[in-house]
């Protein structure tokens, strides 16, 4: 499974905590724990100071209690565990899938677990929020969907149109043709 994995696991930047200016880089590959740093001040003792390079193997992170609390300073302790969790080998397969095919993996859930997993991270948030899910979700749902459903779906999401009962759906429809004959009526 391991070399399913591409080269680079995990990748973050960031700046250090305030009153810092320092800029950082943690790096995961597959055997490495890569930290760098960029030292960025106004005063006159760091200003010759040249960027710095750590270099460690998942299993001498796992034993360097420094570069451990560096990298909870300046990234948190959730991106630690994180690191923790790759350096020992547990990867989220999940998570590296494209958003394509978990789009196609979602529509087959429960609506239920759809909220659940919506609230597991941002990604997955944002995945069982989008118009792509919703889409493919009615598209299953209903036998046909007429130039007027899609239309009406473009203006006001296709979530709101899986949970708009058909009567309201109809009746919505009817007043956006409406709305667009008294335009046509006007312009001519």
């Amino acid at each position: 499974m391991a070399s399913w994995l591409p080269e680079t696991l995990f990748e973050i930047v960031g700046q250090g905590p305030a009153p810092s200016k320092d800029y950082y880089q943690l790096l995961i590959t597959r055997t490495q724990i890569i930290f760098r740093w960029w030292k960025i001040s106004l005063r006159s003792e760091y200003r010759s100071a040249k960027p710095g390079e750590t270099k460690e193997t998942h299993e001498d992170f796992l034993d360097n209690s420094h570069l451990q609390v560096q990298v909870a300073v300046v990234f948190g302790a959730k991106i630690l565990d994180y690191v923790f969790n790759l350096c020992e080998g547990k990867y989220d397969y999940l998570e590296r899938l494209s958003d394509t095919l978990l789009l196609k993996i979602i529509c087959y859930l429960d609506l239920e677990d759809i909220a659940r997993l919506s609230q597991t991270s941002s990604r997955f948030e944002k995945l069982c929020k989008s118009d792509s899910l919703w889409e493919q979700i009615v598209q299953s749902t209903c036998d046909t969907i007429t130039p007027d459903m899609r239309a009406l779906a473009n203006d006001v999401g296709w979530k709101q149109m899986f949970f708009t009962n058909k009567i309201q759906l109809q009746r919505q429809i009817r007043k956006k043709k409406q709305r667009q004959e008294n335009k046509m009526e006007k312009h001519t």
